[in-house]
């Protein structure tokens, strides 16, 4: 029976150098979120019968993102890698914002909070939007999960 969707994700420790309580809480809701409710369809395995659930394994080397598609039981099915240069700077702008969220809700009104979550939504679906074009013919997959492996592929370049 077809089953098209992430059941467990897994971020390569190894890349993760550095971290805070915030972005640990980010990383946690979006693991949480996507293993809630997803929608993940790598193509070449669909095709040679492999459909679903699956395991993912995220990692950076050499600049670029290594997704790890397994079956449940672990196999691994398939390598993707997608080139990192295009997201370098929606990557940037998402931390420089992320930021000035952190630090508004400790001190700001809600309304400035408001404007800067606004513009961090928007800098995410923008990124989510670039993530849906690199996957597509690759892996078959939808907004609201697209947005949640942005933030985790986020959490990988997190570099202190």
């Amino acid at each position: 029976m077809a089953d098209a969707r992430i059941i467990d994700i897994a971020l390569d420790e190894a890349t993760i150098l550095w971290r805070n309580a915030d972005i640990e809480q980010e990383r946690r809701i979006a693991i949480f979120d996507l293993i809630e409710d997803n929608t993940f369809k790598p193509m070449r395995a669909w095709g040679a019968g492999h459909q679903g659930p699956y395991r993912l394994r995220l990692s950076v080397e050499d600049g670029r993102l290594v997704l790890e598609i397994s079956a449940e039981d672990g196999s691994l099915l398939e390598s993707l890698i997608l080139g990192l240069g295009r997201f370098r700077r929606h990557i940037r702008e998402y931390f420089a914002i992320c930021d000035s969220y952190y630090q508004a809700i400790r001190k700001a009104s809600a309304m400035e909070i408001e404007t800067i979550d606004m513009a961090r939504r928007g800098v995410h679906n923008e990124a989510a939007e670039m993530l849906l074009e690199r996957l597509d013919g690759k892996v078959e997959t939808d907004f609201p999960t697209a947005r949640r492996l942005f933030t985790l592929i986020c959490v990988l370049h997190i570099r202190g």
